[in-house]
């Protein structure tokens, strides 16, 4: 019979140590807890953790090796009412696990019971936490620690950035080798991005509705075990984590720095009716906030809400955030649904979790970006996270496409997301980077897609087209879909230029999304949370090719402008930037309000940005002085100095000073 000595309670999880592994597990309310342990044929020997510290129940298992398989079953009340749910009859992954093996499938027997415990075991269905060694030879790597002002995020899915790329061989696309590949890392150089913002790599599973409807969660944001890597993007499931580390080590040897998009919101385990895989059946009522009835408060839309205000919360997130940057070497964190981190209930700036990340000199100095609402009360939280976070600017989203796709705003409120969001960001000591700034990112249109489509089109998602959001402020230039004529395709690609000039020549920090650059289409779809095909993955055999050039110049360009990377809040008289009529002249007061949708904005005395975005054609005197058009918007070495613009509709131009 195998026996277990105390152990210790930290660290947290499964970790090999001299001579075995030491087993924690925190649950507070548990009256017993046994380790489940499995041989290669799947027999399973449980035995008791003996030692409680607190709240920590912890043993030591001698002789015990990587690659071991276990779970836990947890013994204690079940008080539907007071949010207790235990349930022995379920073998539980370890909340902590660093691998699992098996599949969260749609099966009865993962479901605890709802008003009673369910007796029927799910041992079968082979879902299980491997014990891991994390010892990886990371060769002197160093973090590139590209300061913000001189950050260019790119955000992509592993397996749809290089799923259908024609020059990497079939057994390595869409995997994290792919990411590492000297091909990706040549096209990321030449774009001139400075950070790779991965969708959720931590291991997820597909919500029991999308299973039914024969669909998948493509994107990743059902998290089922946040410290494991997720398994299916390896071209070798059983060395994911040394082929996500070696695209890491390549990635960072080449200047680029890796951001994980992090689901630390909600759990897989969905509502009262989904299944038990973890948190539900270690401490239900601990993990998890719950209403007075028992049930969840689901402001996450995902059926529950972690509870990160009470310490155990605290301490799983956090140790979970410095687990992936000490083993994986990660430079920062995109937080989905982050007003959830700050819940206690209400929104709290100085929320527990907020203090522990900024007090941790591990975490505090990387970059870390919320997104800052979820759907609870009071989840709209954009410009009040605390420094060091930045945070997606969804007003710069709105405002940049309605000034361009709708000509429904005036200047001042262009200017405002331009100059960074002063007016939500500028406060508590944070700078103008804390602006994520973004024309489209994973959920919405592609860029593409906002001048082809003005109706989403998500019948493919199963929901009757019921799903995505009504307000994408895109404009289909008369005709619905792709295609059309020569005027509508001609006046479709000077409103790309248009968006993607004002993306990446604002003050803040910008971010592409993968396909912009190559005029990727989702066909409408806006929503594309559940498409694991064509409709989503790159298709890089018929990309833009002039696109991409137009947006490598672009930022390019954007490294030589100091009023851009310095990352200081621009003021009156310090030369970084004027706001210039038609004529060359400071604008008045009646033109940001009410004056037509003609503006210059001068950066550094040395780029112009010359914008008409009115229907008619414009000429513009530019300022005093000579200025020469930069090549994408007047042809490859473009030698002539002129004077004035002529401005077509919807247009815009950027010259540099002779």
């Amino acid at each position: 019979m195998t026996k277990l000595t105390v152990g210790q309670p930290l660290p947290p999880g499964a970790e090999v140590l001299a001579g075995g592994v030491n087993f924690t597990l925190f649950s507070a309310h548990a009256e017993r807890v046994e380790l489940c342990l499995f041989d290669d044929e799947g027999n399973e020997q449980r035995v008791d953790l003996p030692g409680r510290t607190g709240d920590i129940w912890h043993g030591f298992l001698s002789g015990a090796k990587p690659g071991l398989h276990y779970g836990y079953r947890v013994h204690g009340p079940w008080e539907p009412a007071q949010g207790h749910r235990f349930n022995p009859a379920k073998l539980l992954l370890d909340p902590c696990a660093k691998r699992v093996d098996g599949e969260a499938v749609d099966n009865p027997l993962f479901h605890s019971g709802h008003d009673s415990p369910d007796p029927h075991d799910n041992a079968s269905l082979g879902l299980r936490s491997v014990v891991v060694h994390d010892a990886f030879d990371w060769q002197g790597d160093t973090p590139p620690r590209t300061p913000w002002g001189n950050t260019v995020i790119y955000e992509a899915h592993v397996k749809g950035l290089t799923w259908l790329h024609p020059q990497l061989t079939e057994n390595i696309r869409g995997t994290y080798k792919a990411l590492g590949h000297p091909l990706m890392i040549g096209w990321f150089k030449q774009l001139g991005i400075t950070a790779l913002e991965l969708l959720p790599v931590a291991h997820f599973a597909s919500e029991p509705r999308l299973q039914r409807l024969g669909l998948s969660n493509y994107w990743g944001y059902n998290p089922l075990a946040p410290f494991a890597l997720h398994p299916h993007y390896a071209s070798n499931p059983q060395q994911a984590i040394n082929e996500f580390r070696e695209a890491v080590r390549a990635l960072h040897q080449a200047g680029i720095e890796v951001i994980l998009d992090i689901v630390l919101n909600h759990n897989a385990e969905t509502d009262l009716d989904g299944p038990t895989f973890s948190l539900r059946g270690v401490d239900n009522s601990t993990y998890y906030w719950i209403r007075d009835d028992g049930d969840y408060h689901n402001w996450s839309g995902c059926g529950n809400t972690l509870n990160l205000s009470h310490p155990a919360g605290v301490d799983y997130a956090h140790a979970c955030l410095r687990y992936w940057v000490e083993t994986f070497h990660v430079d920062g964190f995109r937080f989905d649904l982050a007003t959830v981190m700050g819940r206690t209930p209400d929104f709290d700036p100085q929320a527990p979790l907020f203090t522990a990340i900024k007090n941790d000199p591990l975490l505090c100095d990387l970059k870390l970006i919320a997104e800052p609402w979820d759907i609870g009360p009071g989840g709209y939280q954009v410009g009040n996270f605390p420094a060091p976070f930045a945070e997606w600017n969804d007003h710069f989203r709105d405002v940049t496409r309605r000034f361009w796709l709708e000509q429904s705003l005036s200047l001042g409120e262009l200017a405002r997301r331009f100059a960074a969001s002063s007016d939500l960001f500028k406060r508590a000591g944070r700078l103008p980077s804390a602006s994520i700034n973004l024309i489209t990112a994973h959920d919405g249109f592609t860029l593409r897609d906002c001048v082809c489509f003005s109706h989403k089109h998500n019948e493919a998602n199963g929901e009757d087209n019921r799903d995505g959001t009504d307000n994408n402020h895109s404009n289909n230039h008369g005709h619905e879909g792709l295609g059309g004529s020569f005027d509508v395709v001609e006046r479709r690609r000077t409103s790309v230029h248009a968006l993607l000039t004002t993306l990446l020549l604002s003050q803040g920090t910008p971010m592409l999304m993968a396909g912009d650059e190559l005029g990727h289409s989702q066909h409408g779809n806006n929503n594309a949370y559940c498409q694991d095909n064509v409709l989503t993955w790159l298709s890089w055999q018929h990309s833009d090719s002039w696109l991409m050039h137009f947006t490598a110049t672009l930022i390019q360009l954007r490294q030589r402008i100091p009023a851009l990377t310095r990352n200081v809040w621009w003021e009156e008289g310090d030369g970084s930037v004027a706001w210039l009529d038609h004529a060359g002249q400071p604008l008045t007061m009646q033109a940001w309000q009410h004056g037509a949708l003609r503006l210059q904005i001068l950066l550094s005395d040395t780029v112009l940005i010359a914008i008409n975005a009115t229907s008619d054609v414009a000429e513009m005197v530019l300022p005093q002085g000579g200025w020469h058009a930069i090549p994408p918007f007047a042809g490859e070495d473009n030698p002539v100095v002129v004077t004035a613009w002529h401005g077509p509709a919807h247009g815009v131009c950027v010259f540099q000073r002779s």
